[in-house]
């Protein structure tokens, strides 16, 4: 089974992406931290993001959605994975976590996701949602601290520019697809 990550800046276009893929017939795995934010905004809780337990209920719902996935296809694409929610511990200036250490090193020694990173660049702007309360200027820190969280698991950054939506998914394709032969 191959599982490949789609991962980049807060508006990139990742869940475009990963809508196509999935009209594609291609299994695809929603992003989790955007689940554990609507589900708490859904309760009531403006800024989920501000809970100390935040990163771990990410952590717990990437992992249960990962195991739930690991028999149904041969190619999947996530939207996100443990290296991301590093990367978000790390710009909130949270330590990493018992759980999310431990999932780091799940993933890593059972390689359960690809080498390559499908690292989907921004657009040159970022649209605030609910769950998206960041500027284009600081999604912009925020992809830098992916691109190296990744580096140092020793990931190889498959470059997606930005683009209009048919060019990236045919980029997108062409990497997962060309593995899957």
């Amino acid at each position: 089974m191959r599982r490949y990550v789609l991962t980049g800046t807060p508006g990139a276009g990742k869940t475009s992406i990963l809508r196509c893929l999935a009209e594609l017939g291609h299994g695809v795995i929603e992003e989790a931290a955007t689940a554990v934010i609507a589900q708490a905004q859904a309760q009531g809780e403006d800024a989920p993001w501000t809970r100390a337990s935040f990163i771990d209920e990410i952590v717990a719902l990437q992992r249960q959605r990962q195991l739930e996935a690991a028999t149904t296809d041969f190619v999947q694409v996530f939207d996100r994975s443990p290296v991301c929610t590093l990367a978000l511990a790390t710009y909130l200036g949270r330590p990493v976590s018992q759980a999310l250490a431990a999932e780091l090193e799940r993933i890593t020694s059972e390689g359960i996701y690809e080498r390559q990173v499908l690292f989907i660049r921004n657009l040159g702007f970022c649209e605030p949602t609910p769950a998206r309360r960041i500027s284009f200027q600081e999604s912009l820190v925020f992809e830098r601290v992916h691109e190296q969280s990744y580096r140092v698991f020793g990931y190889e950054l498959i470059d997606i520019p930005a683009d209009d939506l048919a060019h990236r998914l045919a980029a997108v394709s062409s990497v997962i697809t060309s593995s899957a032969s």
